[in-house]
Formats: C-alpha cells, sequence, structure tokens
C-alpha cells in the first residue's frame, strides 16, 4: 500500500503542475469581496489604473490599495496591478510613440510595483492596431511593434529593479492576435519571451452590437451564424501565431448579456439566433443606463451576473430556470440560454457546465490555466470550482452528473469540447471585456445550425468503447485515446454518437489512467500503467 500511495504522489508531481486561476477584482465593487475566497484564485488583477498623456497613470482607489492587497494576499494570491481596460486605453497608443511618455510609463509602472508592493502588472490595452472604445488613439501601423518594444524595456526595467523574472508582466488580449495594418498578427512569438502569460478574453463575441442574438461566450461558433470567433477559435489563433500554449490563459466570463428578440423565439424554440432589437434592456440588479463619454451616449449594459441571475429568481437552481424564463442548452456554443415570452429578453450566459467543458479542453490544449471576469460576479464560488477542475495540462472527463433543464425539451446526451478550425481574421465588434465606469455592472456596451438541446450530461470515460476517430459509440460524454495508451497525442471523445478527434498539447500524449485520460510526457507512460496495474479499482485499456 505504501508503494501504491508512493507511486500516486509521484505521477501527481510529475504531471500537475498548479494551474494558475486568474481573477480580476474590479475596485469600485470591492464592498462586494467579503464573500470571495481569494485561496481559490493563484493571481488577483486589481482594475484598473489609467495612463495619462505623459505616461503617468492613476489609480481612483489608490487610497483603499493597501487593504485590497491585505485581503487577497490573506488567501496567498499573487496581487497584480491592471493599467487600461475598455475606458482606460485610450492613449497607450499615444503614449507609447513618444519617448518621454514612454520612459515615465516605465519608470511609473517599476515605482508603483515598489511603493505598492504588488507582485507585478497586467497591461490592457483595448487594443493594439485596432480600434477598442471609439475615442482611442490607433496607429494601424505601428501600435503592435511599439507595444513588443516597451514590453521588452519593461521586463529590462523590472529585472533590472527587482531582480531577473521575480517580477510579473501579463496582458489581457483579444481572440486574436495583436493588429499590424488592419489584421492579426501570424507571428507574436516575440511577445512571449517578455511577457509571463496572456489572459484571453473569451468573451463578449456576440451582444447588442449583432443584428442576431447569440452566445455571449460561445465555445465552439457555428458557420454563418453569429460572430465566427469563439473559446476554441481563440487558441488556435494565439498559439498558430506563435504564443506558447503552456503561456495562455483562457479566459471566463462570470456574468450572461441579455438583449431582446423581435419576434416570439419560441417559433424556433431550438435556434438562439433570431433577429433582436437594438434598445439594450436593463440587465440584474446592478445594472443601471449609464453614459459613454466617447460614443456620447447612454445605454444600459444588459449584462446580468451570475450571482444575480442565482438569487434574483431567474435561476432556482445551477441548471434550472424559474417560470416564465425557458431554459435551452446549445450544444456547439455548449452554453445555456434563456428566453422570457413575456418581455421576449434572450440571455445567454455561462454556467457550471459550460465553465467546465471550457476549463477541460484548455488544460488538454496544455494552456497555462483560466482567468475570469470577475471574482465578485460569482455565487457561492460555483463558477469559480467549476473553473478550477482545470487539471494544469492533465485532463479528466467532466465528471458525471445530471443536468435538468428546465424547459419544455427533454434531456439529451452529452456534448463535450470538440476542437474546431480557426477563423479567418473578422473584425471584432467595438465591445468591452472590462468596463473601468463605474456606473455599469461589468462590461459596457458598444455604440454600435446552432443545435440546441437539454444539459449536457457527462459519464466517466470507458475504455471498453472503439477509440476508432469517427467511429460510432454509444456512451456520450466519454474519453480514449487512440492506438492505445502512451502512443500519441491522439484521443477521441464521443459526441452525438460518433467519436471525434481531439489531441493532446504538443509534446505530450494521451495516457490512460484509472477510468479517464489525462496528457502528460511519454515518459510518464509506465509509471501510469504500474500504478494503474495496482489499483483494484482501475481499467486497463
Amino acid at each position: 500500500m505504501r508503494y501504491i500511495t508512493l507511486l500516486l504522489a509521484l505521477l501527481s508531481t510529475c504531471l500537475a503542475a498548479p494551474p494558475i486561476t486568474v481573477g480580476y477584482y474590479p475596485s469600485w465593487k470591492r464592498n462586494q469581496m467579503n464573500g470571495v475566497d481569494f485561496s481559490k484564485y493563484t493571481h488577483i488583477n486589481v482594475a484598473f489604473s489609467i495612463p495619462n498623456a505623459d505616461g503617468s497613470f492613476s489609480f481612483e482607489d489608490d487610497w483603499a490599495l493597501a487593504q485590497i492587497v491585505d485581503q487577497v494576499r490573506s488567501g496567498g494570491a499573487k496581487v497584480l496591478m491592471s493599467v487600461g481596460g475598455w475606458t482606460g486605453s485610450n492613449l497607450f497608443s499615444q503614449i507609447l510613440k513618444d519617448s518621454s511618455s514612454r520612459q515615465r510609463l516605465l519608470s511609473s509602472m517599476s515605482d508603483y510595483i515598489k511603493s505598492n508592493n504588488l507582485d507585478g502588472i497586467d497591461i490592457d490595452w483595448e487594443y493594439p492596431g485596432r480600434l477598442g472604445n471609439t475615442c482611442n488613439k490607433v496607429d494601424a501601423q505601428n501600435d503592435t511593434p511599439n507595444f513588443l518594444r516597451f514590453l521588452a524595456d519593461l521586463r529590462k526595467e523590472f529585472d533590472t529593479a527587482f531582480g531577473p523574472k521575480t517580477k510579473l508582466i501579463t496582458l489581457a488580449v483579444r481572440v486574436q492576435p495583436f493588429d499590424v495594418n488592419g489584421a492579426p498578427s501570424t507571428n507574436v512569438a516575440e511577445f512571449a519571451k517578455y511577457v509571463d502569460f496572456a489572459n484571453i478574453m473569451a468573451y463578449d463575441i456576440n451582444g447588442p452590437w449583432n443584428q442576431e442574438t447569440g452566445p455571449n461566450a460561445p465555445f465552439n461558433y457555428e458557420a454563418s451564424k453569429g460572430t465566427p470567433l469563439s473559446f476554441v477559435s481563440a487558441i488556435d489563433a494565439w498559439t498558430n501565431a506563435g504564443w506558447p500554449a503552456n503561456q495562455l490563459v483562457a479566459g471566463l466570463g462570470f456574468y450572461g448579456r441579455s438583449t431582446r428578440a423581435q419576434n416570439d423565439m419560441r417559433r424556433d424554440s431550438m435556434n438562439q439566433y433570431q433577429p433582436q432589437l437594438h434598445d439594450v434592456p436593463l440587465g440584474d440588479s446592478e445594472d443601471a443606463p449609464w453614459y459613454d463619454k466617447c460614443a456620447q451616449i447612454t445605454s444600459a449594459s444588459g449584462t446580468w451576473q451570475w450571482k444575480h441571475l442565482r438569487d434574483q429568481g431567474v435561476l432556482t437552481s445551477p441548471n434550472a430556470a424559474a417560470a416564465p424564463w425557458v431554459r435551452q442548452w446549445d450544444s456547439v456554443s455548449q452554453t445555456p440560454w434563456l428566453y422570457n415570452p413575456e418581455s421576449k429578453l434572450f440571455l445567454s450566459y455561462d454556467d457550471p457546465d459550460s465553465i467546465r467543458i471550457k476549463s477541460d479542453y484548455a488544460a488538454n490544449k496544455g494552456l497555462a490555466g483560466v482567468m475570469l471576469w470577475s471574482v465578485n460576479m460569482d455565487h457561492q464560488s460555483e463558477l469559480v470550482d467549476a473553473a478550477r477542475s482545470f487539471s494544469g495540462g492533465n485532463s479528466t472527463s467532466p465528471s458525471s452528473a445530471s443536468r435538468e433543464s428546465n424547459s419544455s425539451t427533454t434531456n439529451s446526451s452529452a456534448t463535450t469540447p470538440v476542437p474546431s478550425a480557426t477563423s479567418s481574421p473578422t473584425p471584432l465588434p467595438a465591445s468591452s471585456s472590462k468596463s473601468a465606469s463605474k456606473s455599469t455592472s461589468s462590461k459596457s456596451t458598444p455604440s454600435k445550425s446552432s443545435s440546441s438541446s437539454a444539459s449536457p450530461t457527462h459519464t466517466p470515460n470507458e475504455q471498453s468503447n472503439d477509440a476508432t476517430p469517427n467511429a460510432p459509440c454509444s456512451n456520450n460524454g466519454t474519453y480514449r485515446c487512440v492506438n492505445g495508451n502512451g502512443h500519441n497525442a491522439a484521443y477521441v471523445v464521443c459526441v452525438g454518437g460518433k467519436q471525434v478527434p481531439a489531441s493532446c498539447a504538443q509534446g505530450t500524449v494521451c495516457l490512460s489512467f484509472q477510468n479517464t485520460i489525462m496528457c502528460g510526457w511519454p515518459s510518464l507512460k509506465a509509471l501510469v500503467d504500474g500504478v494503474d496495474s495496482l489499483l483494484p479499482f482501475s481499467k486497463s485499456s
């Protein structure tokens, strides 16, 4: 027994590096943080400091920063200051092209870390080479090269002031790489030399700026429906452009977006893409009309925080809706959505099921961890606990559980993460990933064939199924290594009665262990086999 325990401990140590869990902390919501368990996070990014034209930057809640740092550190997390954000990115382009303001921004960041005992800086420039908020300065040709030079100098500044790699530099990035001359960069590998990791903001993909309703944060997108961007395509876009997977962190939204359908969506009740009106409805109890001084419009955001979906009577449980809301599950976007026939409100959001699907997929692709916006939006840690199913590159199949939909549809079999091709470069709507405005609950609203079913039901991996790609299968939600245990990176997921091919991250192989699979180094196969053969409850592949 001691030998088995030792092998299990060694296996765990070899395979599972501690995954990163990044949470954004909106300082204007600090009065809502008492219920947040910061021990569930590894990094907290305090939002936002705003750059000034001379290269200095200001944090409006500076007087409370020491208290915030103590609060976060009590849970063991690192604390970074996030600079920029949706309404705070308008001067980055101007600052970085001027030598004087550029140097001052470098020294300001270093001095701010030192004076406030922070662990690093997170830069949330929305977006280099592309217009985000309407009054942003943009240099389509030079923003991205200027940003690279700035990051190289910032790394040198930090290493000189604090010691090599002592302080963190992280980025918040959109779902496609930085733009140059109107198109996403095809090679961003050089950036990763100076940055510890980048957080992909894989949300705000569809919203009130679209002609049709659609998923806020789709796992996959459906061709010819909605914006052709997704969680999967974002990971592909960055890794295909040379950013190392183990320096990427996948972003999750702990909120949903509501819009108003033009017609009764029950006429096509399984389709979440239907014509919508452009008057943005009020969202949850924290939402309110706010004035965007750049766009010069006043609008609500339409956002619903997860906690208010749970405590304002919209959801009666994580996967059941209260009347008159009808809940559906979309098997392409892998997200739930709600429709209220009385108000014609459509609401797309993430729940523990969809969060877990994304987290597991990110682990299989070898990513460093997950990021979420924002920590105050959770309800009793339901979403962060689902996000923490991330296994640091060693994915297991999702836990088996019954997840029933409060809708007129019947429950269907599970669907699980399926890789898709990267999308072609597509202009991103001018949507906010994070708003520095204190009058909105989460994000600012811009000026400008889904297969739906009931919730998924995941079952443990069953090694007795055929693992041939595209072969028929009977147990939806099961995972199997292709060509046996530890021979290559390929595995299959049973989706809709067919074995859908997928792959572990580059350099790793699929390993069968007990009732599931994991992705690890080829040299660990013998160790996995040794442990598995000694366990009476294990199944061989």
